[in-house]
C-alpha cells in the first residue's frame, strides 16, 4: 500500500504577512513552475507551511506594509536556467573567490568577523537563531511537530533560506533521538549553510557535518548571485550519510523580480519555479514509492 505524499514548506529570513497568505504564495509559485517548466497543471498539492516568523515577530506583515507580495510572471514557457544579463557570472566568479579566501581564512584561525558581520546586519534573524537559545529551541520545536506527524508519509521537505539551518538541525536531532524517519528528498533553497560561522555553530552542537540519516537526498539549489549562498558548497562541507547518500548542489537562476523591476535573487518564490525545482517537484509526485531501506540508490554523486 502507497503511503501519502507531502510536501512541507519551510519559510527564511524575516517578518512575513500572515501563515495562510504565505502558504497561499508558496503553492502558486511552485503551481507557476510546474505550468511553465513541466506543462502540467497541478492538482491540489499535499503541501502543509511550517510557519515560524510569530515567533520572533509580533504582528505579521499587513497588505500596506508587505514589499513583496507574490507576482505571477509576466511571460511564457520555462523560466531560464541559465544568466541573461550580461556580466553577472563574471562579477560572481570574483565575489565568490573573494569570500572563499576570506572562509578559508576563517576556518583556520576560528574567527569568523566577516561572517558576524554578514549575519548580524545582513541576516539578522539567523544572528537571532545562533545566539539566542529560546527562540532557536521553538522554532525547531515547531518543524519537529510537523515532521513527527507526517512520519508516515513520503516526505519532501523544501526549506528556504534561514529555514534550511532549522530544518537540518532538526533532522539531526530526529537522528540522535532515534525517530524513524524517511524524507525522501530535502530541498534547500538560498541557504547559508556554506557560511563558516554557520558550519563552526552547527559541529559545536552535531559533532560533524553530515547528510541527516533518513534523508534519501539532498538538494541544494543556488543562485550564485544569492549573497547568502556564498561559502563553501553543501557537497563539500556535509559528509555524505552513514548509508552513501551525497548532498548536491544545483545552479539555478531565481529571476524573481521586486515590483520596482530589479532581480531579487534571494527570493523564496523565485527558487520555487526554477525548472530543477519544478522538475523535483513533478518527480515526487509521479514516481511510485520505492521504499526507504535501500537507500543507496537514493546517493547522489
Amino acid at each position: 500500500m502507497q503511503r501519502p505524499k507531502q510536501i512541507l514548506g519551510l519559510h527564511g529570513l524575516a517578518n512575513k504577512p500572515p501563515k495562510e497568505e504565505k502558504q497561499r504564495w508558496w503553492k502558486a509559485a511552485i503551481g507557476e513552475g510546474l505550468v511553465r517548466n513541466c506543462g502540467v497543471e497541478p492538482d491540489d498539492l499535499p503541501f502543509e507551511f511550517v510557519y515560524w516568523a510569530d515567533l520572533r515577530y509580533d504582528q505579521p506583515l499587513d497588505e500596506g506594509k508587505n514589499l513583496e507580495p507574490y507576482y505571477a510572471d509576466a511571460g511564457t514557457g520555462p523560466f531560464p536556467t541559465s544568466r541573461e544579463e550580461p556580466g553577472d557570472e563574471k562579477r560572481l566568479g570574483l565575489t565568490d573567490w573573494l569570500y572563499r579566501k576570506i572562509d578559508w581564512l576563517q576556518d583556520k584561525t576560528g574567527l569568523t568577523p566577516f561572517d558576524d558581520v554578514l549575519i548580524e546586519y545582513r541576516l539578522d534573524d539567523l544572528w537571532g537563531y545562533l545566539e539566542d537559545a529560546a527562540f532557536r529551541s521553538a522554532a525547531r520545536d515547531r518543524l519537529r511537530e510537523v515532521v513527527e506527524r507526517h512520519a508516515g508519509s513520503r516526505i519532501l521537505l523544501v526549506a528556504h533560506s534561514m529555514g534550511s539551518l532549522i530544518a537540518y538541525d532538526v533532522l539531526r536531532m530526529l537522528e540522535r533521538d532515534g525517530v524513524d524517519l524517511c524524507v525522501e528528498h530535502f530541498v534547500t533553497l538560498g541557504a547559508p549553510l556554506g557560511l563558516s560561522d554557520v558550519r563552526l555553530k552547527m559541529q559545536e552542537e552535531h559533532g560533524d557535518l553530515k547528510v541527516p540519516e533518513g534523508v534519501r537526498r539532498w538538494s541544494n539549489l543556488v543562485d550564485r548571485t544569492d549573497v547568502a549562498t556564498v561559502g563553501e558548497d553543501i557537497v563539500d562541507s556535509y559528509a555524505p550519510s552513514a548509508s552513501g547518500v551525497r548532498a548536491q548542489d544545483i545552479s539555478v537562476v531565481n529571476a524573481y523580480r521586486r515590483p520596482k523591476g530589479d532581480l531579487n535573487p534571494h527570493k523564496s518564490y523565485g527558487y520555487l519555479r526554477t525548472p530543477a525545482f519544478s522538475a523535483i517537484v513533478q518527480d515526487f509526485l509521479t514516481t511510485d514509492e520505492t521504499g526507504c531501506t535501500d537507500v543507496a540508490e537514493a546517493a547522489v554523486a
